[in-house]
C-alpha cells in the first residue's frame, strides 16, 4: 500500500453532490407517504377501544378489547412476508417503484376497511374481512417503512442525515396525530350510538386523498444517488437471487443485523405501547381493575397533546445527532426505558396529572429512538442489501417482539391482574436497546456502505470570482500562472 497522502482535488473528486431541491423533495415525498402509512395503520388502534370492539365483537365481554387488539396484532404476521418480497424487490427495480406501490396497497385497504358491514349485518364474516384487510396492511407496511428510511437515508448528505431522517418520524407522527386527532373529534361530536353505527367509518374513508397525494409524489422521483451509482458500477446486481441475498446477510452482515434487530426492538415496544396499548389501558383496562381510568375524550387528546410535543422536538434532536452523534441519544432513550419504565406505568393510575407525566415520559423516550434510529439503521448494510436486509431485520423484529406486544400485555393483564406488566415489558426493552447501542458503531457523518461520500450542492463553497466578478469555473492555481 502506498505511503502517500492523497491530492484533495483527487478524494472531492469522488464525492458525489446533489441538488438541495432534489434532496427536500425527496424528503418531502418520503415524509408525506409515510403520512398516509401511518395514519392509515394508525386509525384502527385508535378506535379499537372507542367503537369497533364494539363494532365486530359485540358479544365478547371484557375480552372484546383484547380481540380487537388480536385483530391489529394480525397485521404484523404477514409483515416479515412484505419485508421479505417488497425489501428485496426494491433493491434490484428501485427505490421509489415499490414505495409508490406500498402507498397504493395501504390506502386502497384502509378505504375497504371503512366499508366493511358491521358483526350486526354479516355475523363472523366481518371480523374476518377485518382480518384479511390488516393482513394487506401489513404486507404493505412491511415495504413501507423501511423503503422510505432507505431513500431518505441514501438522498440525504452524510453531514446532515440525522436531520432529514427524522422528518420520516416526523411524518410518522403527523399520521398518528391525525389519526388520534380525526378519532378524537368524532367522539367529541357524535352521540356513542352513531358512533358506533356509522361514524367510525369515516377516518379510514379519508385516507383516500392522503394517500393519493403521496403517490404522485413518489411517482416523480428519480432512483437515489447511492442506487444510482450502484447500477452504474455493477448493473447485474439488479438479477441477484434472494436466495443469493439472505445467504449473505446472514453469513457477513449477521452481527449488524443483530444490532439492529435491537434497536428496532426497544424503539418499536415503546411506540406500540405507547399508541396502541396505553390508549386502551387508560379507558377500558384500568377501569376494569376498580382503578381510576379516564375517558375516550381525554385520553386521545392526551395522546395528541404528547405527540405534538414530540412534532416541536424531533428535527432538533435529529439535528443534534449529527453534531454528538446517535449512540449518545440512543443510550439516554434506552436508560429511561430501564429506569423510568414501570414509574411511567404507575403514574398513569394517579389520575390526569399522573397520565399526563406518564404519557410525557414515554414520550420523551420514544423521541430518543424515533429522532435518530431512521439515520442509524440504513447505516448498518451496503447499498446492494440496504431495502431488503432492513425490510427483513425491520419486520422481523418488529412482527415478533413490538407488533404483538399490546396483545400480549393485555393477555397478561386481563389473564393476571397485574397492571404493571406495560412497564416489565418497557424496561425489557430498555436493556435490549442499551446492549445493541453498546455494540452500535458511529455514523454520524459517515458516508453509507457502498457509496461515494454525498454532499448537497447547498453545503458547497461558492465559485471563486474574477477581478470583474464573474464566478470561475476552473480558477487558475499559483503554479499555472
Amino acid at each position: 500500500m502506498s505511503g502517500t497522502v492523497e491530492e484533495p482535488r483527487a478524494v472531492a473528486a469522488r464525492v458525489a453532490v446533489e441538488q438541495e431541491r432534489t434532496i427536500r423533495r425527496a424528503v418531502t415525498a418520503a415524509t408525506i407517504g409515510n403520512v398516509a402509512e401511518w395514519y392509515d395503520f394508525g386509525i384502527y388502534s385508535y378506535l379499537a377501544a372507542i367503537a369497533l370492539d364494539r363494532v365486530f365483537f359485540p358479544d365478547a365481554g371484557a375480552w372484546a378489547p383484547v380481540f380487537t387488539l388480536g385483530t391489529f396484532a394480525a397485521a404484523f404476521l404477514v409483515r416479515p412476508l412484505g419485508g421479505f418480497l417488497l425489501g428485496p424487490l426494491g433493491d434490484r427495480i428501485g427505490r421509489t417503484k415499490v414505495l409508490a406501490a406500498t402507498v397504493l396497497l395501504m390506502a386502497g385497504a384502509t378505504v375497504l376497511l371503512g366499508l366493511v358491514p358491521g358483526y350486526g349485518s354479516i355475523g363472523i364474516a366481518a371480523p374476518l374481512l377485518v382480518l384479511v384487510i390488516r393482513m394487506l396492511q401489513g404486507f404493505s407496511a412491511g415495504g413501507e417503512y423501511t423503503g422510505a428510511l432507505t431513500l431518505v437515508a441514501e438522498y440525504a448528505p452524510d453531514r446532515r442525515r440525522g436531520f432529514f431522517g427524522s422528518w420520516l418520524e416526523f411524518g410518522t407522527l403527523i399520521g398518528y396525530t391525525l389519526g388520534a386527532g380525526s378519532c378524537a373529534i368524532l367522539v367529541a361530536v357524535l352521540p356513542q350510538d352513531r358512533l358506533v353505527s356509522w361514524g367510525w367509518r369515516l377516518p379510514f374513508l379519508l385516507a383516500l386523498p392522503i394517500g393519493l397525494t403521496g403517490i404522485y409524489l413518489r411517482m416523480k422521483l428519480e432512483e437515489t444517488p447511492a442506487f444510482r451509482q450502484l447500477m452504474q458500477r455493477s448493473p447485474a446486481m439488479a438479477t441477484m437471487a434472494l436466495r443469493r441475498a439472505f445467504r449473505i446477510l446472514v453469513t457477513k452482515h449477521r452481527t449488524q443485523a443483530l444490532i439492529g434487530g435491537g434497536l428496532v426492538v426497544a424503539w418499536n415496544v415503546t411506540n406500540y405501547v405507547l399508541t396502541n396499548y396505553v390508549p386502551t389501558y387508560l379507558t377500558g383496562t384500568l377501569a376494569q381493575h376498580g382503578e381510576s381510568g379516564t375517558g375516550e375524550t381525554l385520553s386521545t387528546t392526551m395522546q395528541v397533546g404528547v405527540m405534538l410535543a414530540m412534532l416541536t422536538v424531533i428535527l432538533f434532536v435529529g439535528r443534534l445527532s449529527d453534531r454528538i452523534g446517535r449512540k449518545p441519544i440512543l443510550f439516554t432513550g434506552s436508560s429511561c426505558l430501564v429506569v423510568l419504565g414501570l414509574p411511567s406505568v404507575w403514574l398513569l393510575r394517579h389520575g390526569v396529572p399522573g397520565q399526563l407525566l406518564g404519557l410525557a415520559i414515554m414520550g420523551f423516550t420514544l423521541l430518543c429512538f424515533a429522532a435518530v434510529t431512521p439515520s442509524t439503521l440504513p447505516a448498518l448494510f451496503p447499498t446492494f442489501l440496504r431495502y431488503g436486509s432492513l425490510a427483513i431485520i425491520f419486520n422481523v423484529f418488529v412482527s415478533a417482539f413490538a407488533g404483538t406486544a399490546p396483545t400480549v400485555i393485555g393477555v397478561a393483564v386481563t389473564a393476571s391482574g397485574n397492571l404493571d406488566w406495560p412497564g416489565y415489558y418497557l424496561i425489557g426493552a430498555g436493556v435490549i436497546g442499551l446492549v445493541s447501542t453498546a455494540l452500535l458503531k458511529e455514523s454520524a457523518g459517515r458516508p453509507l456502505t457502498g457509496a461515494a461520500p454525498l454532499t448537497s450542492s447547498a453545503d458547497l463553497p461558492p465559485p471563486p470570482l474574477s477581478a470583474g466578478g464573474i464566478p470561475l469555473e476552473h480558477p487558475v492555481s499559483e503554479e499555472d500562472r
